[in-house]
């Protein structure tokens, strides 16, 4: 390490600073270059690839997406845990789409304000833009309210059935173990 002098006239253009941190710098950056090409950082990629391979022909520009039916599981409500799934299933898909419209709608609302207004008005075509955005927005605002309503559909079914419910589960528990008495000798 150079040694530190208190000398005012040094050859830093005489600013009156002494050299005690002239070096820190270089120091620094050594000490920095130094640990660079020893110590590595983990890494970890992760691929992740699904495939369509159905040749349907609804394809449409977006590629192989899938079809309404593969959003939901076959409407048979054959025992409770069946109709939890489906509700829980639509549940899921209509929040998911929620996001996804919504999402588009303002998207949409961004491309159409960039489209210049044929009068010349100033905000006229965000003002054009925001009434067709909304359109879709309540759309997602549909598709939230689907989701609350699926999930509502399955806590109304467990409160109207739930003395057939419980009868199937009281049926279903294992019959208890007998306990071993040791107080009987």
């Amino acid at each position: 390490m150079a040694p530190t002098t208190r000398n005012h006239n040094n050859s830093n253009g005489g600013s009156g600073k002494s050299d005690k941190f002239a070096n820190a710098g270089a120091a620094a950056g050594g000490f920095v270059g130094g640990l660079g090409s020893s110590v590595a950082p983990p890494i970890n990629i992760t691929l992740n690839r699904t495939t369509n391979n159905s040749s349907g022909t609804g394809g449409g520009a977006h590629g192989n997406r899938p079809h309404a039916e593969a959003l939901l599981p076959a409407p048979e409500f054959t025992s409770p845990a069946q109709v939890r799934q489906y509700c829980n299933t639509l549940r899921s898909a209509a929040v998911a789409l929620s996001i996804e419209v919504a999402m588009g709608s303002e998207i949409l609302k961004g491309v159409l304000a960039a489209v210049p207004d044929p009068q010349g008005r100033a905000l006229g075509s965000r003002i054009r833009a925001q009434k067709v955005a909304r359109k879709m927005q309540r759309s997602a605002d549909a598709l939230r309210d689907a989701a609350k309503n699926a999930a509502a559909c399955y806590s109304a079914f467990q409160q109207e059935f739930e003395e057939e419910i419980n009868r199937v589960r009281h049926r279903a528990r294992r019959p208890q173990v007998p306990q071993m008495n040791w107080s009987q000798q």
